[in-house]
């Protein structure tokens, strides 16, 4: 009895420990939440603790977990989304570089960039170049049409100047190229053409025909800022990122970024816990014919099973797997100024070694293929290394695919890939009309059938060297079929709709890589949310362009706060150099 009489004096002495309901670091209240839940319910209030959402409900049940110090915040009616997430961008190699670039992306005339040409121009101190590097066409100005050399050398004068447009040509000006030393003598290199007048002489335009590398090696001779400045501009990046509502990429590598060296800036972000985004990267082979090397030396490198935050910053920022260019001969540069490019016959071959590699050692891997051609070959080495190495549910996927076939998805989903598709076509879907025709272009990609037959489908933009980082322009691709010249390509029949498109950059992206504790406003998921400035839902078609973030919270941190919400936000941090466009300028424009 006494033994009986001390367990239930222990029971009622402890149950209310054991039944409080943990309380909340920060409640968001008056709010019209889209979850991305399974029913896709819309809610009132999220309370979150540490980085996690620990309830959804009405204000009144979500307040009950609110201490004296936890942190309310009145949405005042304004729609939340879960984070945005980004499954192809390049923030490692972009943020090195963000400062020294002056973005014509969104600038609505030609007249006012080259405004913004001359005046950076006259600001940009010796040493230094103006550097225009995608993001932009002329479909989008009201001019519809693009700048002369004559108009480059007018504004820029003196001031070396590099002008990226997609990744089809570049144009220097007069002074750019003394600098690089370009003139009669200066051959072509392979797959490039460096324009020549009648008397020889080079004119500034660079043209690729039809691979980037004349474009990527131009452009890598450039000086570049100093260890300070690119801190400085990665760090101003991922704030340009937040403010659009992205909590996280995954990072595709991209060209002339090797590693580990040139993630040295990230690594001691990543060490100090000022990353702002979650950003788990893939290794992009560099060097043609010593890839396979490549992937021999980073599997040793790197344990991706055993990777694990420092314990200061808790967001991701780790090794993925390999890709998107797995090895040289499998690339096929989307320059739709060009025919498409016939892949080498030695890509098989050397292809091949690489995925094996990467499947014995369980390594996610993704393959940059825009064209149909090139992805009925790539899934032949892949099909191959199945039967003698099962993928048995390995996270691996297409990038672009713009021109896929039925039969092709078909062996996607039977080998477990998925494919991540970016808003490439908003930026040259007049190119690609041009050249393949508007039938071509009405289904490219095919992202409806994607999703009717189940395949994994994430959104993104891969940005930033042909289209924007701004994710809105994704979104108003999707939806509407329309580039960002309002010419429409994609047809009414394979657009989405805004809840369908939204899941794509949300919990959707996650699972193409089979995260499934991302993506949603929902208990016991990573709080990673957005407040909108405006209504995805309910604005008009041509405003979704230029929605925004009031308040950004990424890992159950506000990284980003806009208008009342700043108070509650960290402080701008102040951009150099002095002389650097986004500290005159800022990133996306709106104008």
């Amino acid at each position: 009895m006494k033994y009986l009489f001390s367990i239930l004096f222990f029971t009622l002495c402890t149950t209310p420990c054991f039944s409080q309901k943990k309380k909340a670091d920060i409640i968001i209240i008056n709010g019209r939440i889209t979850t991305m839940d399974d029913s896709n319910s819309e809610t009132e209030a999220v309370a979150i603790a540490a980085n996690k959402i620990i309830l959804t409900g009405n204000n009144k049940t979500v307040m009950k977990l609110a201490t004296t110090s936890t942190k309310i915040i009145d949405a005042k009616g304004r729609r939340i989304i879960p984070g945005l997430f980004d499954s192809h961008l390049h923030v490692i190699r972009g943020g090195r570089f963000y400062n020294a670039e002056l973005r014509w992306d969104g600038v609505s005339t030609l007249k006012r960039a080259l405004e913004m040409l001359k005046e950076q121009a006259q600001r940009t101190p010796e040493g230094q170049w103006v550097r225009v590097v995608g993001g932009w066409n002329e479909y989008q100005f009201d001019e519809k049409r693009l700048p002369t050399l004559e108009e480059i050398n007018e504004a820029t004068g003196d001031v070396p100047v590099f002008i990226l447009y997609l990744y089809g040509k570049a144009w220097v000006n007069k002074a750019g190229l003394q600098k690089l030393n370009i003139n009669s003598e200066t051959s072509n290199p392979a797959g490039g053409l460096i324009e020549k007048d009648n008397d020889g002489n080079p004119t500034g335009l660079l043209v690729a025909e039809p691979n980037a590398f004349i474009l990527y090696s131009t452009l890598a001779k450039l000086p570049e800022l100093s260890n300070e400045e690119k801190i400085n501009s990665t760090l101003q990046y991922m704030t340009e990122l937040n403010r659009l509502g992205i909590t996280a990429v995954m990072d595709a590598g991209g060209g002339f970024q090797n590693f580990p060296d040139d993630y040295v800036i990230t690594d001691s972000l990543h060490k100090a816990g000022k990353i702002t985004i979650r950003l788990p990267y893939y290794l992009f082979a560099q060097k043609k014919g010593a890839e396979l090397t490549d992937y021999k030396k980073w599997i040793v490198m790197v344990d991706i099973d055993q990777q694990s935050s420092n314990g200061i910053n808790e967001v991701d920022y780790h090794v993925k797997g390999g890709g998107e260019n797995l090895v040289a001969d499998a690339a096929d540069f989307e320059n739709f100024l060009f025919v498409r490019p016939e892949l080498p016959s030695t890509m098989e071959s050397n292809l091949k070694p690489v995925i094996q590699i990467l499947v014995r050692n369980r390594w996610p891997f993704r393959i940059h293929a825009t064209y149909n051609e090139s992805i009925t070959r790539d899934l032949n080495v892949i099909e191959e290394v199945n039967k003698e190495t099962p993928l048995n549910g390995l996270v691996w996927f297409i990038d672009h695919a713009e021109t896929i076939s039925e039969e092709n998805m078909q062996r996607i989903k039977a080998l477990g890939g998925g494919i991540a598709i970016q808003h490439r076509m908003a930026y040259q879907g007049e190119s690609f009309i041009h050249r393949y025709g508007k039938k071509a272009a009405l289904a490219a990609p095919p992202v409806k059938r994607m999703l009717e037959i189940g395949l994994p489908v994430g959104l993104g933009t891969d940005g930033t060297r042909v289209a924007s980082y701004n994710p809105w322009i994704a979104l108003y691709w999707i939806t509407t079929g329309k580039t960002i010249g309002r010419t429409q390509t994609m047809s009414s029949e394979n657009v989405l709709d805004r809840v369908t498109a939204l899941k794509l950059m949300t919990v959707g992206g996650y699972s193409l890589i089979r995260e499934n504790n991302k993506g949603k406003i929902q208990k016991g998921f990573f709080a990673d949310l957005v407040m909108l400035d405006k209504d995805f839902f309910t604005v008009a078609d041509e405003e979704i362009p230029t929605i925004n973030s009031l308040l950004t919270i990424v890992d159950g941190k506000i990284v980003y706060g806009a208008n009342e919400y700043k108070r509650v936000a960290p402080a701008a941090l102040p951009v150099i150099p002095a002389w650097s466009p986004v500290k005159y300028y800022g990133g996306y424009q709106y104008k």
